[in-house]
């Protein structure tokens, strides 16, 4: 791998640090040419002005700059919540899709406009949104997706990734090629999908088919479907060069889910799962943990890999209000976003468990 680092590229993995600003430890790290970017989690937030003196500190460090990347789902997966608008599960919006699916489909695009014009308006690149899995007993899906049914999951997914795109946002589907239908957690446990790949072909994997022309960024599942490959997702050339390049024409960048977690550690240590990740055809990694991060990019051993890409720099965000004009709006209560907001915070206030 080459040791230089081109002008229009960076390192190829997005960490995680550990405070709500940055040290000389987190300086040096977001520095090192193996870096690309940048995880933010709600250890990292305290308030709006907090933030963007956080993520202007990043993005000042280095040319090309770091990408700043968060989990701004809504429902139990929202990293900012105070100064920022309560988002709905996705669930909630499959529920109404019953209903009211022009409706559901009105508010699945505001759920995504608001949330990335949130994010963009603090400095923050890309949320790793929309979850694309189905609803099918998985315990860490659940609520985070729209529904059980592909063809809902679709339609809804459009209307959401149309808003996150008008924001200026680029959008991730996750987790592919689908951890919904399994119940393990892969945070905690080595999860496997026994099933036949015709059956996921014909279920969990169509949302992800069907948008993929959609999708800038695609996040990898850490799930084994030993009918594909005896590998978790993420590490397997099969899914991820014959099935999802080959088969399926993705384009996009591709994105490990976090490499510490528990269903991530099928291949040896951090380093072999770095490497593993990026040989199977993974653009970028995330490492998510502080503790990790310094084990990975320190040390004795094999250094990280950090040969130059330019995926990161496909993923940056473009702003279209800035946080002082988006709170000038919510103060003067003009135009249609205090509306917006009222309307995702009610159904956010209901019960989607």
């Amino acid at each position: 791998m080459s040791a230089r680092v081109g002008a229009a590229a960076g390192g190829r993995i997005l960490i995680g640090i550990p405070g709500l600003g940055l040290d000389a430890a987190a300086r040096e790290q977001l520095l090192h040419p193996a870096v690309g970017g940048v995880v933010l989690f709600s250890r990292n937030y305290d308030s709006p002005e907090q933030l963007r003196e956080l993520v202007n500190a990043i993005r000042g460090l280095r040319d090309p700059r770091l990408l700043v990347c968060i989990d701004q789902e809504g429902g139990r997966v929202q990293r900012l919540r105070t100064g920022f608008t309560r988002l709905p599960p996705l669930r909630a919006l499959g529920r109404l899709h019953r209903e009211d699916s022009q409706k559901a489909l009105d508010l699945a695009y505001r759920h995504g406009r608001v949330m990335a014009t949130e994010m963009l308006a603090w400095g923050i690149d890309l949320s790793f949104a929309p979850v694309l899995d189905l609803d099918r007993g998985s315990e860490v899906i659940g609520d985070r997706a729209f529904s059980d049914a592909p063809d809902v999951v679709e339609r809804l997914g459009r209307s959401y990734l149309g808003g996150m795109h008008d924001a200026g946002m680029k959008t991730t589907g996750k987790h592919f090629p689908g951890h919904g239908s399994v119940v393990a957690d892969s945070h905690v446990a080595d999860v496997l999908d026994p099933r036949p790949l015709a059956e996921i072909e014909a279920s969990d994997l169509r949302p992800f088919r069907r948008l993929a022309p959609l999708l800038d960024a695609l996040m990898i599942a850490h799930v084994v479907y030993p009918s594909v490959d005896p590998l978790p997702a993420g590490y397997s050339t099969t899914w991820l060069q014959d099935i999802l390049r080959g088969r399926l024409g993705y384009r996009g960048v591709i994105l490990s889910d976090d490499l510490g977690m528990h269903a991530a550690r099928a291949v040896g240590d951090l380093r072999q799962r770095v490497h593993a990740c990026l040989e199977a055809g993974c653009d970028l990694v995330l490492v998510c943990h502080p503790q990790e991060v310094a084990e990975l990019l320190g040390g004795d051993g094999e250094p990280a890999p950090f040969d130059a890409s330019p995926a990161a720099g496909r993923l940056y965000g473009k702003a279209t209000v800035d946080a002082d004009e988006l709170r000038q709006v919510v103060r003067e209560g003009i135009r249609e976003w205090p509306q917006w907001q009222r309307s995702l915070e009610d159904l956010a206030q209901q019960d989607w468990t």
